[in-house]
């Protein structure tokens, strides 16, 4: 079910495109007009209660597609809506997307080596489960595609929540429903020297998703010598996605230290 809601990052002008009620997931696929062969899929937030589809998928295309970068953005389950093993809906949903864009990357011209991630807030928790869960056995084979690996090639994870154990004992900004108690899903304990890139994005005001969630990921990364890159900015608070922050805004340049960086991945 669409709804329309003001801007999570407290700008009255704007208002985001909100979805609830999945009942099956959905991948939108965005391509440039000159692709380079690199993908992202992009995941959005929403505290595993809806999905903010406009601001951290569509807007993410948006940004992202200029540079030739073709952009698959995720409507996934949520885990508070009646499914089975409710805990792994969504993490069932990231990994067959991610298989199902492998199978078809001649499709869509892109290189399968070179498909990332890129999270926000919950759905920065969804892509960090997939960084470090892709491998795991959360639902059964479906047809060929589910040979493909669904291991990101680089992870972007924005203001993201990484470990909702500590959420849960700060309160604030906890996600909702019965995310809340599944403790396997700590990203930070689970990072090993095979776990791909990472990229960070916090701002140290952030209201909702404390910055201690992306410091926590980014020492896990440096102990693990895994490749990792954060940017912290002083100010903009939670939910400014790819667009929704102001055009002479710090935090507005994220999106092209990203795609700096993936380019730096070979």
């Amino acid at each position: 079910m669409p709804t329309y809601a003001p801007s999570m990052n407290g700008r009255p002008d704007l208002r985001e495109l909100w979805l609830r009620g999945v009942s099956d997931p959905v991948v939108g696929v965005f391509r440039p007009a000159r692709p380079n062969g690199t993908a992202i899929l992009s995941i959005p937030g929403g505290g595993y209660g809806f999905v903010s589809i406009e601001n951290e998928g569509i807007d993410v295309a948006k940004a992202l597609n200029p540079a030739g970068i073709t952009v698959f953005a995720l409507v996934y389950r949520l885990p508070g809506e009646g499914w089975d093993n409710q805990q792994d809906v969504p993490l069932q949903d990231a990994q067959r997307a991610m298989r199902l864009i492998r199978a078809n990357a001649a499709r869509y011209g892109i290189d399968p080596a070179k498909l990332g991630i890129c999270g926000f807030s919950a759905g920065g928790h969804l892509a960090g489960s997939l960084t470090v869960a892709h491998d795991d056995p959360v639902y059964a084979p479906i047809d060929a595609a589910d040979r493909q690996s669904a291991r990101p090639a680089f992870s972007g994870l924005v203001y993201p929540v990484t470990n909702i154990a500590a959420m849960d004992r700060g309160g604030a900004g906890r996600p909702d429903g019965p995310m809340t108690v599944y403790r396997r899903y700590n990203i930070p304990a689970r990072v090993t020297a095979q776990t791909p890139p990472v990229f960070l994005a916090h701002s140290v005001d952030d209201p909702v998703v404390p910055l201690d969630q992306s410091l926590e990921m980014l020492a896990a990364c440096r102990r693990a010598k895994v490749p990792v890159e954060a940017h912290l900015f002083e100010r903009g608070g939670h939910g400014w996605g790819a667009l929704h922050s102001p055009i002479d805004s710090p935090q507005r340049l994220w999106t092209d230290l990203f795609r700096r960086w993936i380019g730096e991945r070979g």
